[in-house]
């Protein structure tokens, strides 16, 4: 598709696009363009364009704003030597985006427009991709924006996407994480949006987070609504535990859990490692039993934000226990390691993985 650019005049200057970058806050500091894309049932996909990043006018009835029809996605772009800048699988956010567009009766994007429109923002918004550890953090997202009250899926959809530069996502860089173990409330159930990558989902998992932080907690973990057992997944990052023989389990995909690409990367990249890797369930009685046994080693968080970090405390109603000394451990740190090399392609990965931007 043709997009209409347009440079933003307001652009800010070296020095102050230096000042912003030099520590922004995850998800504070914004570059200066976005890009939308419009699709109406009559038109379909139309109206591409780059231009300033600036406030959405929007009618008090439009849709959005009353039931909630939006999805969005995130992923990052790396500085690849002094020239280069690539993204990691950007094709698995599209197909994910479109996953997410099916489950909330919204309209699905050729996959090749959503990578575009994705490329299209970084190569105007270039100098805002950070050096060193930093990345600069996509957010495409899509919202109803048509004009009724009346509940069925919206005729009218805009297409954006936004970016900001961004280094750690918890302010203790790779240090281990502490999470608590909601009783109380849950994120997705089965039937529900627990795959989608929906807003909903994350307004659901705010008061457990806001809970987490009372007792002290990083991330709040979520267990299943049917028996409230078994782990599943924390407000916004897929789980794994390392066990003393080098086996590993993650949660498996049921509808409840996001699809994370982080953690499908990390499935791949720890059973070429020759690792035995188990999508089953697993509970938060073995969980506790197998940390005070020394049988579980390690265990980490993971997403596009974060990462990995390894969890090296679990608090609940229940009582508390450690993991690994609340350290983080070599597989963790191991895996992390490489993941990011070849996410900044330091080192080869898989075929496919890096996706290198033509500027």
């Amino acid at each position: 598709m043709q997009f209409e650019i347009t440079a933003n005049p307001a652009a800010l200057d070296d020095k102050a696009r230096e000042e912003a970058m030099a520590n922004p806050a995850f998800g504070r500091v914004f570059t200066d363009h976005m890009v939308t894309i419009r699709w109406t049932a009559e038109k379909g996909w139309h109206d591409a364009r780059v231009g300033a990043r600036q406030p959405f006018q929007l009618d008090p009835a439009a849709a959005v704003l009353h039931y909630a029809q939006e999805i969005f996605e995130g992923l990052k772009a790396y500085r690849a030597g002094e020239d280069g800048i690539t993204l990691f699988r950007p094709e698995r956010n599209a197909r994910r985006f479109n996953q997410s567009a099916h489950r909330m009766a919204m309209p699905e994007m050729p996959e090749e427009l959503f990578i575009q429109a994705c490329e299209e923002l970084v190569k105007i918004d270039r100098k805002w991709v950070p050096g060193g550890d930093g990345s600069l953090y996509l957010r495409p997202f899509m919202f109803a924006n048509e004009v009724f009250l009346g509940v069925k899926p919206a005729a009218e959809f805009i297409f954006c996407v936004i970016a900001c530069p961004v280094g750690a996502y918890f302010k203790g860089g790779a240090k281990p994480v502490s999470v608590w173990v909601s009783d109380e409330y849950s994120r997705a159930g089965p039937g529900g949006t627990g795959a989608a990558k929906c807003g909903g989902n994350y307004a659901a998992s705010l008061l457990a987070q806001a809970e987490a932080i009372e007792h002290g907690c990083d991330q709040v973990v979520f267990l299943d609504t049917k028996e409230n057992r078994w782990v599943e997944e924390l407000g916004g990052m897929n789980l794994f535990f390392v066990f003393d023989d080098g086996s590993m389990i993650t949660p498996p995909l049921g509808g409840t859990i996001l699809p994370g690409i982080t953690r499908d990367s990390i499935i791949e990249l720890a059973r070429a490692q020759g690792r035995a890797v188990e999508e089953r369930p697993y509970s938060i009685d073995d969980w506790r039993a197998d940390a005070q046994s020394g049988r579980l080693r390690e265990a980490f968080a993971c997403g596009t934000a974060a990462v990995i970090v390894a969890v090296g405390e679990i608090r609940s109603t229940k009582g508390d226990f450690t993991i690994g000394g609340s350290q983080t451990g070599p597989v963790t740190a191991a895996l992390r390691d490489e993941l990011v090399a070849i996410q900044r392609n330091q080192q080869p990965g898989p075929a496919g993985w890096v996706h290198e931007i033509a500027l």
